[in-house]
């Protein structure tokens, strides 16, 4: 299989777009780097769609490497036929392959091995052959007591237990076994603690075609099964897998006949189906985790991307109620002015006294928005909030942030080296208030697994996971880029061809040497050599540096056609060195993008990324998001009533809908037969996690603190 044309006809590209990419990758380009600044080489793919290309690119490989392995096993046991060379070649899967090579794999002790240690191999394939005779009449010649054979019966039998064996690695039944079971397979959930209710109560006596059932349920009884609230199966019509069985191995109605017939049953509900059955069980378990894992990292990549509420002064509350509630303000870059601990929610006396501690602090900082971690006693520090900026009175508003995470970064040795004077708690309530002036910023430093925006992201498989968050936060970091002279080793290490221990040297190298006055200046610092710079340096920007494209997210290998752009367009030197080229767009369209490029010496697309960048300088691709929802003031949730129009913000994005902050502290769900009027597959075609959406309160339960809600346009009556 040649990777090239296989991945040139699943992605439906052109052949030299594959070629291009594959060399790329394998020359070690990183994909934001080949995303960015080769968009010639591929025809301007995303970086999704290019992770995507590299990751089927590995299993390819790893599928050649394996056919490879198999050949090779298979030719040392001196069994290889033409015949099965040919299907080793045409198999596209792994499965295919385990398959192909399951007759010549050294088996345990098995009844079959048994039998044939007893020499019963010939007796079984004199009975194959299906010819006249009866078979009991072979087996006498082959009892022998010596040998552990009794009875011509006891042959008989043995010689029946090789025939299922064989019969069970036919890869061809396998195979069609498969694709009927995927097609005509119900999966079927039974309680096995009837009378224990659980949150499985739905699943306790369930059934759902196998290539009907959606991720999120396959999910939920692979849960239940492990919590062993649940007995889960797949099950087929025993006729119609048998009679696949049949037709590969049954000719004509002889006594032999019949007894292979006898050995297809046995081998069917002993070997085969049993086996079947956890390949489409793991069949569908994958394909749940790999969809689970896209909305998780759909969701994280949205979040991450969030606009920040730039320049306000902070003040970030981290609620709780023995500990009370923390509090710390940070400026508008983050350094943290101020904290303390409050008590909101115990007697009216501690009320007053954290009323007065947060007006003095909210006066004293010039405090513009406070930002409050969703946890424990959330809805009373909320309500606690929303009292003070009443009673103040000076402009002040609110937003509730998610603080998941927030007490694992608390709690890391990173939290640590930064707050070593604070406490564990009041780490968080900085983070808290950092996640609302630049979410992107402050969540690089926490696993993106702790953050929570996904669905059972904990049965998630973890290199499945580990793969696609990490692409997910190295994506985001790099299409943003980063300050070069203010950015955090945590920050610095996600972008392109910089590693952990290279973002260090960056930060100790501007900590000894001052601020970086120029991108090349990168190439200073140890163990930063030409490739990571190439890989790096267009997505560090450098305010401080006297060239403008220092500034901007062009590439230095571009800046010769940057400047030969300028000069073909008449901008003055003057100009040039204030960063001010009004009309640069409509000058190139006058010119021709095309003579434009060759004048430059570049290719269209790196030409108008160019000329995007210095049209707006040091742009951030989140400020062209909606900003987030701020709020001064709190409902209950008794106050909701049905048919309430009521402005939220999306905060998960899940397979059957999305959980929408409404500001009564319990998220509204809607499903997402609701989300539009039209019909959709997912969720995640119309919301994202940070949306601010328009909702209808269709039902509100009080006692289970459930919200139903609707985005679908009310008939006019």
């Amino acid at each position: 299989m040649n990777p090239t044309l296989e991945l040139t006809r699943q992605f439906g590209l052109q052949e030299w777009q594959v070629k291009n990419i594959v060399e790329l990758i394998d020359a070690g380009n990183t994909i934001p780097f080949i995303a960015r600044y080769r968009k010639e080489a591929h025809g301007s793919l995303d970086d999704q769609k290019l992770r995507e290309i590299a990751e089927r690119l590995e299993y390819l490989r790893s599928l050649e490497k394996r056919r490879e392995e198999v050949g090779a096993l298979i030719g040392e046991t001196g069994l290889m036929t033409p015949e099965t060379a040919a299907a080793l070649q045409k198999a596209e899967t792994l499965a295919e392959i385990e398959d192909i090579y399951r007759p010549f794999r050294p088996k345990r002790k098995t009844r079959a091995s048994v039998a044939k240690e007893k020499g019963l191999a010939p007796l079984a394939e004199l009975i194959e052959k299906q010819g006249p005779g009866e078979p009991l009449s072979f087996a006498k010649q082959y009892a022998d007591p010596e040998k552990g054979v009794d009875t011509p019966e006891d042959a008989l039998a043995g010689a029946l237990d090789i025939i299922a064996e064989n019969v069970s690695d036919n890869a061809q039944i396998r195979r069609r076994l498969r694709v009927v079971t995927l097609a005509h397979g119900i999966l079927v959930s039974k309680a096995a603690k009837p009378d224990e209710d659980s949150v499985y109560a739905p699943y306790y006596d369930y059934r759902e075609p196998v290539n009907k059932i959606a991720g999120h349920r396959v999910l939920a009884v692979d849960r239940g099964e492990k919590e062993e609230f649940l007995k889960v199966s797949v099950e087929l019509d025993p006729a119609r897998g048998l009679n696949i069985v049949f037709s590969e191995c049954v000719r004509g109605d002889t006594a032999c006949a019949r007894a292979v017939r006898s050995a297809c049953e046995d081998a069917y509900t002993r070997l085969i189906f049993p086996s079947i059955e956890r390949e489409i069980r793991n069949s569908l378990t994958e394909a749940a985790d790999e969809s689970a894992v896209k909305v998780f990292a759909v969701n994280l990549r949205q979040l991450f991307m969030q606009p920040p509420v730039r320049g306000k002064i902070a003040m970030g509350l981290d609620p709780g109620y023995r500990t009370g509630c923390k509090v710390a303000v940070v400026d508008a870059t983050g350094r943290v002015l101020d904290t303390g601990v409050i008590y909101p929610t115990h007697s009216q006396a501690k009320v007053e006294q954290a009323k007065e501690t947060v007006r003095r602090m909210i006066l004293k900082h010039h405090v513009e928005v406070i930002a409050i971690g969703n946890g424990t006693a959330s809805r009373e520090t909320e309500q606690f909030a929303a009292e003070v900026i009443r009673e103040l009175d000076a402009g002040v508003s609110y937003m509730v942030v998610s603080e998941a995470g927030a007490s694992v970064y608390s709690a890391s040795k990173l939290a640590a080296q930064e707050f070593p004077e604070f406490d564990v708690t009041l780490r968080s309530a900085v983070s808290i208030a950092r996640r609302l002036q630049d979410p992107l910023a402050e969540l690089v430093k926490i696993d993106p697994k702790a953050v929570g925006v996904g669905q059972y992201q904990h049965d998630m498989p973890k290199k499945m996971l580990d793969s696609a968050l990490s692409g997910v936060v190295e994506d985001c970091v790099n299409s943003v880029g980063a300050d070069l002279n203010t950015a955090s080793p945590s920050l610095l290490e996600h972008i392109a061809g910089i590693t952990a221990a290279v973002s260090k040297n960056i930060v100790k190298y501007r900590e000894e040497n001052g601020a970086f006055r120029a991108r090349k200046e990168l190439l200073k610092v140890p163990k930063l050599g030409p490739k990571a710079f190439e890989q790096c340096a267009g997505f560090l920007r450098v305010p401080e540096s006297e060239n403008i494209l220092d500034h901007t997210a062009v590439h230095p290998e571009s800046y010769d056609a940057a400047k030969a752009l300028l000069k073909l367009c008449d901008y003055s030197p003057a100009e040039v060195n204030r960063g001010s080229f009004p009309g640069l767009a409509e000058k190139v369209t006058q010119i021709g993008k095309e003579k434009a490029a060759a004048e430059a010496g570049v290719g269209v697309p790196t030409l108008m990324d160019i000329v995007a960048e210095l049209q707006k300088p040091g742009r951030d691709p989140r400020d062209e998001l909606p900003k987030p929802l701020l709020r001064t003031d709190v409902m209950k949730l008794e106050d909701l009533k049905p048919g309430m129009e009521l402005t939220g913000t999306v905060r998960n994005v899940i397979d059957f809908g999305a959980f929408v902050d409404i500001g009564v502290h319990q998220d509204g769900l809607v499903h997402v037969s609701e989300v539009c009027d039209r019909f959709i597959r997912h969720p995640s075609e119309v919301l994202k996690v940070g949306d601010i959406v328009n909702v209808r309160v269709l039902s509100v339960d009080v006692k289970k603190q459930r919200i139903s809600l609707s985005m679908k346009q009310q008939k006019k009556v």
